[in-house]
């Protein structure tokens, strides 16, 4: 189910209304799990079987692990929940993938068949088996214990407002928060009301308007030159971020009306001074689960050689690229911002003794230039069209196409709204903000902000950037 549906707008009232009717946790859980799974069986009601497998697997190994004391057995156990979860994983998501460039480089076909590229991608796959496969780590490493309630660890997984783009929740952020009974309380709902307002503004208005001329340079790579692709990249950067930071804050606000806490995601990316910067603000929840799961356990920087750290962190990225998408251009994207953030670890930028605010700006300016060129292999559909576009993009002896003038100026806008936000969120949320501003001026923002939504928002039902991954 999307959230920027009809069908979502008549499922959650009607979710509050039943969930704040049941008086005791135990009924609530059950409620919420049986919603959850509704919401994601609206979608494809078969691959539901996929999200149970993965639930069920890590729900009994889990407290399989915590029963054996012997190190041996525990260890097998988690590998055993590791295999199933990626197996399902890579199947589902990489497995066509794999096959088609083990044939192109080698002449053997993996699969003898037909039929198995047009398997449909199961939403939300990458991101519940993640969280699923955390949970199992954390009671292996004794983090946590493990949940005996299998309808409390199946809702945990199966949370209908982070389930099929995350925020990646750990347990023991989430977990315990299902045994509260929340109450009815009108600032906590309102203030999420306006979060998911927040969200269908970003979704609706920005990403889906920047989206139409995105698409029409990056559908036609060989139409456009120079300015045209510097300007569909530079729309496609806030067209990603409003498009996840809107679904990030439709789900936090939703999970905050039921009287529940999603971990935040984003921290205002393009602001970022550096590139490690850049991922301690870019979809939080993903790089501290690859910081937490994958690089420590590699060595992380204490590592005492250079060439195992380097190794560490380019794998990190590539594998941060290839969860995206199983294709070359999440690949090189990965490995574009591995290769960043290694050249900024051994060159680092020193060219300026003193930090004053100008050199702020030129280093936020750097760091969004060189995102913005990875972006491109991100948005391409193959390797050869990212190429086309790079390559046009330095052609500037052709004229400027003829662009909806008032499309491109609409955009320029929405742009500079974003910035003006962002520039206010550096020390308030923009909820906590406009809900400290007078009456007058808070409901005239409101008015606006609605009006604006109703006659200026796209209702094409565009579906979010991330439910591809």
């Amino acid at each position: 189910m999307l959230f920027n549906s009809l069908h979502f707008i008549i499922f959650l009232p009607i979710v509050v209304v039943i969930f704040f009717s049941l008086k005791k946790v135990k009924y609530r859980q059950i409620f919420l799990l049986i919603a959850s799974w509704y919401f994601y069986s609206v979608w494809k009601p078969e691959y539901i079987v996929l999200l149970l497998a993965s639930t069920s697997v890590d729900y009994f190994v889990s407290l399989r692990i915590n029963k054996t004391s012997e190190k041996k057995k525990r260890l097998i156990l988690l590998w055993l929940s590791i295999i199933i979860n990626l197996g399902i994983l890579f199947t589902f998501k990489y497995f066509y993938f794999v096959d088609k460039n083990v044939y192109r480089f080698l002449g053997y076909q993996l699969f003898q068949g037909q039929g198995f590229e047009n398997i449909l991608l199961p939403v939300g796959i990458s991101f519940y088996t993640f969280q699923t496969m955390s949970y199992t780590v954390d009671v292996y490493k004794e983090r946590i214990s493990p949940e005996k309630n299998f309808v409390k660890f199946a809702l945990f997984v199966s949370f209908f407002p982070q389930l099929v783009a995350g925020p990646i929740e750990r347990a023991g952020h989430l977990l315990h928060q299902f045994e509260k009974l929340t109450t009815i309380d009108y600032k906590r709902i309102t203030n999420g009301l306006k979060l998911m307002f927040w969200g269908f503004f970003q979704k609706i208005v920005i990403a889906d308007t920047l989206s139409l001329l995105v698409n029409e340079v990056y559908n036609h790579p060989g139409k456009y030159h120079g300015f045209d692709i510097w300007i569909a990249t530079f729309f496609f950067a806030f067209q990603i971020f409003c498009d996840f930071s809107g679904y990030t804050d439709i789900a936090r606000g939703t999970a905050q009306v039921l009287g529940y806490h999603l971990r935040i995601n984003f921290k205002l990316p393009y602001f970022a001074k550096s590139f490690a910067d850049f991922w301690h603000r870019w979809h939080i929840s993903l790089s501290t689960w690859f910081r937490d799961y994958v690089y420590i356990p590699l060595g992380g920087s204490k590592t005492s050689s250079k060439s195992r750290f380097i190794f560490n962190i380019l794998f990190v990225f590539i594998l941060s690229g290839f969860w995206h998408g199983a294709g070359w251009t999440f690949i090189i994207w990965g490995t574009l911002h591995g290769i960043y953030y290694l050249a900024e670890r051994f060159f680092p930028f020193t060219i300026f003794k003193k930090t004053t605010e100008l050199t702020k700006i030129i280093k936020i300016s750097f760091v969004f230039i060189a995102v913005n060129f990875a972006w491109i292999f991100f948005r391409s559909q193959s390797v050869r069209i990212a190429l086309t576009l790079i390559e046009n993009s330095f052609d500037f002896s052709h004229s400027l196409p003829d662009f909806n003038h008032f499309l491109l100026l609409k955009s320029f806008i929405l742009i500079g709204i974003v910035f003006i936000i962002n520039l206010i969120e550096r020390k308030k949320d923009i909820v906590s903000f406009i809900s400290e501003k007078p009456a007058l001026l808070r409901w005239s923002i409101y008015y606006a902000a609605g009006i604006i939504l109703v006659f200026f928002g796209n209702y094409g039902i565009q579906e979010f950037i991330y439910f591809r991954f």
